[in-house]
């Protein structure tokens, strides 16, 4: 007897499943995959009971099966094809006879994890373990100083993949290689003879940097009061030589000028005859680092924010002429420096942190990061960006000259102004630029002002032609006829009236003026005869 198809049972009931209203009102065919049956009629195949792998597959919409199992099997694939990572931390670690622990490589795309660091004492450090100025240092590993502090420090695009590319680092005539590879022998006896210099200005550079080695004190430093300085011997100099300075708590100040003219000629702690010298300063400076909060600081009441930028020039000019991994911490850490100290609001850096700018002051910081910058060390393009704000507030004529913290047009100041224009993208063929180098060239060089020289005969090689070849010629022969030629002088320089030479004294003139003479290989040109490109990063 037929059934009743009003009282057909429900396959969901019989197995004490709930159905589903819903879906029986939306639906009058059977699922697809069972077989279509006439009303009121039974067949075998009709299913008298729903097991688990129905509901699985068939009362779950098939998009979304499709979509956990390609989930399932992306995560499985993730899995067994990735790499298992770790974070790694780098530690700069300043012991006691060492400059900095051996550093692990660093990759560009790791998330480097900062580690607690400890109160660092802010007061200037005045005591350091005697070393034989004439001994090397010997490196240690950190377990021979258990009492070392480690602090941490972040570095980011760093290698030669973020290498700047530019004119100061490709080809220059037949000359090739990065910005400070003039100072190596063969590339230097070229630049010399190629870029005006002379067997009599090589002769000065000789007896000013022997007359340095004997000043350097004990602990590595150099003090702008060289009086108590003592030579190899033990001897100090005690008023032999003249015109000390008055900077008498600018010890890092002191040091990095010092050290300039041996990288500048190419003597690093690693090469040269003046190795043990160049390592004993470094490793003075780098011991009084104050490390904090991922900077490390040569600030010092004396040298103000001046100490500070011409020791990170240091740094990170012995970092990119030797690679030395010891280095590469405190020269990092130096800039990072710079960047936390920069005036939020104007963009320049004047004596202490953050203050208002004066453009001596930035010039320095603007050098040092330069420096920096081509030893492929990572320069926050925020910091540059923000310092050429700076020199727009200073400048006068369109920028064809600068003032020192308001517009205006001092003579050592546009000198300044010009160069740091010159290394933050300004072409050759700027109109203004060449409007100061103008006034530069009928300036011409100061027969008392080291700093003014220092600054205007960068802008005159750079900017090149007549000009370079007419300020070069007085610039040159004044300084190997004024150079000290007897006594316990003898190498060394001292003029009055110049900017701050009374209170730097013989050693603060004595490092410009032979920084003047190396002024051939120092840099190699900003410019070839075509318009360069901008190296900073922008």
């Amino acid at each position: 007897m037929a059934s009743d198809p009003s009282k057909k049972a429900n396959p969901l009931q019989e197995t004490g499943v709930k159905s589903n209203p819903s879906a029986q009102a939306t639906s009058d065919k059977a699922p697809p995959d069972l077989p279509s049956t006439a009303a009121g009629q039974e067949t075998d195949e009709t299913p008298r009971s729903i097991n688990r792998s129905f509901l699985l597959f068939n009362a779950v919409p098939s998009w979304l099966v499709s979509t956990l199992v390609h989930l399932v099997l992306l995560l499985l694939f993730a899995i067994l094809t990735l790499e298992p990572y770790e974070k790694e931390k780098n530690l700069l670690t300043i012991g006691k006879s060492d400059i900095v622990e051996e550093m692990e490589d660093i990759s560009e795309d790791e998330d480097i994890e900062p580690i607690e660091v400890e109160a660092i004492n802010d007061t200037v450090q005045t005591e350091v373990p005697a070393v034989e100025a004439t001994e090397m240092i010997d490196e240690i590993s950190p377990a021979d100083d258990p009492d070392a502090a480690l602090i941490s420090f972040e570095l980011s695009d760093f290698g030669e993949q973020t290498a700047p590319k530019n004119d100061l680092l490709t080809s220059i005539g037949s000359f090739t290689g990065a910005g400070l590879e003039g100072r190596g022998q063969a590339a230097r006896q070229r630049l010399v003879r190629e870029g005006g210099g002379t067997a009599g200005s090589e002769e000065a550079v000789t007896r000013a940097l022997k007359w340095l080695s004997r000043h350097q004190n004990p602990d590595g430093s150099w003090g702008f009061d060289h009086r108590w300085s003592m030579d190899k011997t033990g001897k100090q100099c005690a008023g032999r030589c003249p015109n000390d300075g008055t900077l008498k708590e600018a010890l890092n100040g002191s040091t990095a000028i010092a050290l300039l003219p041996y990288l500048g000629a190419g003597h690093t702690h690693k090469e040269g005859k003046y190795k043990s010298i160049v390592d004993n300063g470094l490793y003075y400076l780098a011991t009084h680092m104050k490390v904090s909060q991922n900077t490390g600081s040569l600030f010092e009441p004396g040298g103000t924010m001046y100490s500070h930028g011409i020791g990170a020039i240091a740094l990170c000019e012995a970092y990119g002429m030797t690679k030395d991994r010891q280095l590469l911490a405190p020269a990092q850490l130096s800039l990072n420096y710079i960047s936390w100290a920069q005036d939020p609001v104007g963009g320049g850096w004047r004596y202490a942190p953050q203050q208002a700018g004066d453009t001596s002051a930035v010039g320095w910081q603007l050098m040092a990061l330069k420096s920096g910058h081509m030893a492929y060390l990572n320069v926050n393009p925020n910091t540059v960006r923000l310092a050429s704000r700076f020199l727009d507030f200073v400048q006068s004529e369109g920028g064809a000259r600068y003032g020192y913290a308001n517009p205006g047009n001092g003579h050592a100041t546009t000198a300044i102004g010009l160069l740091c224009r010159m290394y933050m993208g300004w072409k050759k063929d700027n109109p203004n630029l060449e409007k100061g180098a103008e006034y530069i060239s009928q300036w011409g060089p100061s027969p008392s002002d080291m700093y003014y020289n220092y600054y205007a005969t960068q802008v005159m090689k750079h900017h090149g032609g007549p000009q370079w070849e007419k300020w070069n010629e007085k610039m040159r022969d004044s300084l190997v006829e004024s150079q000290s030629k007897q006594g316990h002088s003898a190498g060394s320089w001292y003029f009055t009236g110049g900017h701050s030479q009374d209170k730097g004294g013989r050693l603060y003139c004595t490092c410009l003026a032979t920084m003047i003479l190396e002024v051939y290989y120092r840099h190699l040109p900003i410019y070839r005869k075509q318009a360069s490109e901008d190296d900073f990063p922008l």
